[in-house]
């Protein structure tokens, strides 16, 4: 039987990591104590501006330290902390998938900064992370934001990741109409892991399409993860843990095997 494919695809905040990435180092390196009252100037900003919340905080975050440049948003992702097992997951799952006759790929589709992700030591194992970027000037230095992924944006890179149509600049094939014998990953082979509401719109459009979703929870955020779970806007919820013979694992393998079977059964026809 030949592989299929399968995407997982992830937020990254509170998702793989227990916080936003901008916490670990960067919002001291600019001044605040505390983390809560960079948040809320840029909730003050969004408001007196009228401005999408991603962009606010993009502002803010060049406009407090002017002298950052790209490299320097890079080595932020060596301070941003994983859940536990992250580390090995994605060989660990990988491996599994292929014995099991399936190729799985690993994506992020992220409201976080694409250059601190690339800085983190999981970068290499993603094969496109869409998340919030900047222009740059001669000298690196972020001039504008090149690229801004919000809660319902999120969905245009789940279609993206279906076409394997994974080039951002390319709408054209994107929005063209595509046979489903033609998708790079079907939407059933398509599981989606996020951590709260920013998620539902991407959560909602995998389930509607026969994927499944994952709500991802630490202690703080269990109410929530359940009750998306008991609304139907996740499949399964489960503690942000992705070591071995724990829950998210015991749940993608099973997707996998669910798979293998569907397309052994599919092949008797």
């Amino acid at each position: 039987m030949n592989k299929q494919k399968m995407a997982l695809i992830y937020d990254f905040d509170k998702t793989l990591s227990p916080r936003d990435m901008q916490e670990f180092h960067y919002i001291k390196s600019i001044g605040y104590d505390d983390p809560a009252a960079f948040w809320k100037e840029c909730a003050e900003h969004t408001k007196r501006q009228n401005v999408d919340g991603v962009l606010s905080y993009l502002q803010l975050m060049i406009q407090k330290k002017p002298e950052v440049c790209r490299q320097d948003l890079i080595d932020e992702g060596k301070y941003v902390k994983l859940y536990k097992g992250v580390e090995d997951w994605f060989d660990r799952i990988n491996a599994y998938g292929l014995q099991h006759s399936i190729e799985v790929e690993h994506y992020i589709i992220s409201s976080g900064i694409k250059e601190f992700i690339l800085g983190t030591s999981i970068a290499d194992k993603f094969k496109k992370i869409y998340a919030c970027s900047y222009a740059y000037d001669e000298n690196d230095k972020p001039i504008w934001p090149s690229r801004v992924i919000n809660y319902t944006t999120k969905t245009q890179y789940l279609f993206r990741i279906n076409k394997g149509v994974l080039d951002e600049t390319n709408d054209f094939d994107l929005n063209r109409s595509t046979p489903d014998s033609e998708k790079y990953i079907p939407f059933e082979n398509i599981v989606y892991f996020g951590d709260g509401l920013t998620d539902v719109p991407s959560m909602k459009v995998v389930l509607q399409n026969g994927g499944y979703t994952i709500a991802v929870f630490n202690d703080i955020k269990k109410e929530l993860a359940m009750e998306l779970h008991e609304n139907k806007r996740a499949t399964f919820a489960a503690k942000a843990d992705f070591s071995e013979n724990e829950m998210i694992d015991k749940i993608v393998k099973g997707i996998i095997d669910t798979a293998e079977l569907r397309y052994r059964l599919e092949s008797y026809k």
